[in-house]
């Protein structure tokens, strides 16, 4: 097939990947310095923009493999950017809802200083930058180490949890805000989690390797 429509196609997925990256930075952003403007921004405008992308990246993996039929390496770049499109979008709503979360924490005074969630946020958009980076370099061995970072995002959400716990025995008055940072703290992780499936599915994409459910340490 045209190596340029295939191109044109790796960057529409690089530009909708920086999109994403900036929806979890302002996401965080907006909890931390308890900005709604901010917050509803991403809701109001960057959430239907990533559906744009979405869509549009759809529509053409549909079109290059109808038009073309690739085969091999070609049939599975194209394959891989129509996951990671998908897994592109669900970050994006995942985002949407740690807004949505932090809009909820905005009036009450915060229980101490956040800390864990934004060094969470930076480790994930960390991930996701890099595993763009091994899909640009074509570099399996930079996609595996994104998936070895996840057990990393894991400990600090059980981290979380475990103070969580502890706040909410000794004064139940704050459950309520508690459980939204819990939401927080999931739904960074789930960011992960997906990071980790494209890099999964680069590596298949670069060696025609399987890696998922095996140990890869």
């Amino acid at each position: 097939m045209q190596p340029e429509r295939l191109n044109e196609l790796k960057g529409t997925i690089i530009q909708f990947s920086a999109h994403i990256e900036r929806m979890i930075d302002k996401s965080v952003k907006g909890l931390v310095s308890r900005n709604e403007t901010l917050l509803l921004e991403l809701i109001d405008q960057d959430e239907p923009k990533a559906n744009r992308y979405e869509l549009d990246i759809d529509e053409d993996c549909t079109n290059l493999i109808a038009q073309f039929q690739p085969m091999a390496r070609d049939l599975r770049t194209i394959l891989v950017v129509h996951d990671m499109n998908a897994a592109l979008e669900r970050m994006g709503d995942h985002a949407v809802n740690i807004s949505r979360n932090a809009c909820e924490l905005i009036s009450p005074s915060p229980i101490k200083p956040f800390i864990d969630i934004p060094r969470m946020s930076e480790l994930v958009r960390g991930m996701l930058a890099d595993v763009i980076q091994s899909f640009i370099s074509e570099d399996p061995q930079l996609a595996m180490e994104v998936c070895r970072r996840d057990s990393i995002i894991d400990d600090l959400r059980n981290q979380i949890l475990r103070e969580l716990i502890t706040f909410m025995t000794e004064n139940p008055s704050i459950i309520s805000y508690c459980i939204n940072i819990l939401r927080i703290a999931e739904n960074l992780e789930r960011i992960a989690d997906l990071t980790t499936n494209i890099a999964e599915d680069i590596i298949f994409m670069l060696q025609g390797r399987v890696i998922k459910h095996h140990n890869i340490s």
